[in-house]
């Protein structure tokens, strides 16, 4: 569904500057931004998504990952095609690099905001995420939807590569409560060659949104030879540290996928490298993905005692009370209720 997009000023000779991602593409008339989805037509920016679903799913919030935002609920969890990165080792390319004229849309396929809210209230779902593409080239419908879900006491998520300029962070804070942040590499090369996009604007946006008050967890895949050295690993650790110890670190295991099919499975030993790293450097919750039987439960920061019992995206057992530790009764921060 065509919509005129925000965020945009227009240009001379029927030109527009998009304003929403920190690409800020110049595009010219009937030509596309990096995303594939945001179209000049005669000097005005349009977006080609608005409302038309490629995934919707009913997940555990802890798939985003979020652990400690209403950890153990369920989020209704949408997408549109498209994406402003081209990341060689993406795990939904099948949709994320999608361009609108290779995608034929179904009249089903269209599920305007009220839908979407009504679909998750009637899900028992606590939340909404803007989730498997990059919420960023889809915002005017993740706006919209999220405008009508805090109305109905719904929570507004993020899952986000954190590519989005701060006027879009500006805008969708009243509405947004919680974000999931990939934070890729600590080299800007790293993200030219790899992702298409550059490092800087996601640290600002992860900084931006905690001062905001919306509640931040980042994700790293650590990727075999790109990302995992000592000092890498290490630097994306004292930067979060240096914004807020408690902003909780997800180190995500790669496996090959995509365009990066030759490399290999990060090994235990680096991730639970990291681990090691991020709690050496102040980091109060860290977390590892994509592994089964180690690294996701919840522990207290002060007195070490289990607060969530993890298995896979389930929660066994939780002890948290008045997002509280029951035993030294330290605050956990996070949203629990």
């Amino acid at each position: 569904m065509k919509r005129e997009a925000l965020l945009y000023q227009e240009l001379d000779d029927q030109q527009v500057q998009c304003n929403l991602c920190c690409h800020h593409c110049k595009i010219a008339n009937e030509k596309f931004g990096v995303c594939g989805v945001r179209q000049d037509i005669d000097g005005v920016l349009f977006t080609h998504v608005y409302g038309n679903i490629i995934s919707a799913h009913v997940d555990p919030i802890e798939k985003k990952p979020l652990y400690h935002f209403l950890p153990g609920s369920k989020s209704f969890s949408i997408a549109t095609i498209g994406c402003n990165f081209r990341c060689g080792f993406c795990q939904n390319w099948e949709i994320s690099q999608v361009k609108i004229d290779e995608h034929k849309s179904k009249e089903e396929d269209y599920y305007l905001p009220e839908t979407v809210v009504k679909v998750a209230l009637d899900s028992g779902c606590k939340s909404i995420s803007y989730t498997y593409t990059e919420p960023t080239i889809f915002f005017e419908y993740a706006l919209d939807c999220a405008k009508l879900a805090k109305e109905k006491s719904l929570y507004n998520i993020f899952v986000t590569n954190g590519f989005m300029t701060n006027e879009a962070i500006e805008m969708i804070k009243p509405y947004l409560n919680a974000a999931s942040v990939d934070l890729k590499f600590f080299k800007d090369e790293s993200y030219r060659k790899i992702c298409g996009g550059s490092l800087q604007p996601v640290l600002d946006s992860i900084t931006l949104m905690n001062e905001f008050g919306i509640w931040v967890e980042v994700t790293t895949l650590v990727v075999p030879g790109e990302n995992d050295s000592d000092g890498e690993l290490k630097a994306i650790a004292q930067f979060l540290a240096s914004v807020d110890k408690n902003i909780p670190w997800h180190i995500s295991r790669f496996h090959p996928d995509y365009k990066m099919q030759d490399s290999v499975l990060t090994s235990e030993k680096i991730l639970k490298k990291a681990l090691d790293i991020g709690y050496q450097e102040g980091i109060k919750y860290v977390y590892v993905g994509n592994v089964y039987g180690w690294g996701n439960d919840t522990i207290c920061h002060n007195c070490k005692k289990l607060l969530i019992k993890r298995e896979g995206l389930g929660i066994l057992e939780s002890r948290i009370q008045d997002n509280s530790c029951p035993n030294c009764k330290s605050a956990i921060p996070g949203i629990f209720h």
